[in-house]
C-alpha cells in the first residue's frame, strides 16, 4: 500500500492529513489489544470533511496508515511536544484513553521504532518539504494546513470540553501573525462554534517544523473539535448534517489563507 495520497495543486495552499489513515500491516495488527485495533484515536473522515480541497487547486498529501503505526506529527526523536503534558510518542503504546495498544511483550523496541521512523515517517516528511519547495518557488508565500480533529473530551490530554476551531502556530513562530489572526476572526465569525488560537494545541511537529515564515512558509494546524461532524462513540459515523454546517467555515478559514498568501508583497 502507498504511503500515503497525493493530489497536486497550484495554489499557495499545502493540506497534510496525517492522522486521517486507517491501514495497519496485519503483522503488527496481530499484536495489537482490541483498543489498538479500534484505532479510537484517529483523526476519523477528515478527508471526507474536506470534500472541497480540489475546487480551491489545494496540494493535498493524506497518511494512508494508521497513527497506531507511526505518529506523523510526533519529533522523530521521540522528544515531548508539551513538557510536562501527557502526550502520546512518535509510536504510541497506549491510546488516548490510556489503554494498552500492544498485547504483553508485544510493544516495538528501539530497533523497531526506528525502522518505521524510515519506512512511515520521513517519505512522508520528504514529500511535504518537496511540495513546499516547489509552492514557494511559484508563489514566494505558501500555507502549510494541518487537518486534525480530535474527540470534544478527551481528560488525559485537557479538562472539560475542547473549543470547536482550534488553531495552532507553535504558540506564533510558524506563521505570521497577521495571517493566523485572519484566520482566527473567520472562525469567530462562525455562528454557534467557538475557536480559539494557541490554546491547548499549538500545532504538531509538521505545524513547527516545516512552517519557517522566514522562508515563505506559514504553517497553520486546524484541530476540530469531531462533535461538529461526527458521531464520537464507536462506530465513529460521518454526520452529514453536522458536516454540511461546519464545512462552509473550514472552505472560508482556506480561502482566506490563500487569499493572504496571494497577496504577498512583490
Amino acid at each position: 500500500m502507498d504511503l500515503y495520497r497525493y493530489r497536486q495543486g497550484n495554489s499557495p495552499l499545502l493540506v497534510s492529513m496525517p492522522h486521517s489513515g486507517l491501514h495497519i500491516p496485519d503483522d503488527l495488527k496481530s499484536r495489537m489489544t482490541d483498543a489498538g485495533r479500534l484505532m479510537a484515536d484517529t483523526d476519523w473522515h477528515v478527508d471526507r470533511l474536506y470534500d472541497f480541497l480540489d475546487g480551491l487547486d489545494a496540494t493535498v498529501v493524506i497518511a494512508t496508515h494508521s497513527r497506531y503505526v507511526i505518529d506523523l506529527n510526533r519529533p522523530p526523536d521521540g522528544s515531548s511536544l508539551y513538557p510536562g503534558q501527557s502526550v502520546t510518542e512518535l509510536v504510541p503504546t497506549s491510546t488516548f484513553d490510556e489503554e494498552p495498544i500492544y498485547l504483553p511483550g508485544e510493544g516495538p523496541d528501539k530497533a523497531e521504532v526506528e525502522r518505521r521512523r524510515t519506512t512511515y515517517w520521513q517519505p512522508y516528511h520528504d514529500r511535504l518539504e518537496q511540495e513546499l519547495t516547489r509552492l514557494t518557488a511559484r508563489h514566494g508565500r505558501v500555507v502549510q494546513y494541518d487537518a486534525h480533529s480530535i474527540r470534544s473530551e478527551v481528560p488525559r490530554f485537557f479538562d472539560g470540553r475542547l473549543p470547536d476551531f482550534n488553531l495552532g502556530t507553535g504558540a506564533g513562530a510558524s506563521a505570521d501573525a497577521g495571517l493566523a489572526n485572519r484566520l482566527l476572526a473567520v472562525c469567530q465569525k462562525a455562528s454557534g462554534y467557538s475557536a480559539i488560537l494557541n490554546g491547548r494545541f499549538k500545532g504538531g511537529h509538521i505545524t513547527r517544523s516545516h512552517g519557517r515564515p522566514a522562508g515563505g512558509v506559514h504553517a497553520v494546524q486546524m484541530e476540530l473539535s469531531q462533535a461538529t461532524y461526527m458521531d464520537e462513540a464507536p462506530p465513529f459515523t460521518f454526520r452529514d448534517d453536522l458536516a454540511a454546517k461546519v464545512r462552509p467555515h473550514l472552505k472560508a478559514v482556506l480561502e482566506e489563507a490563500i487569499a493572504w498568501a496571494a497577496a504577498a508583497p512583490a
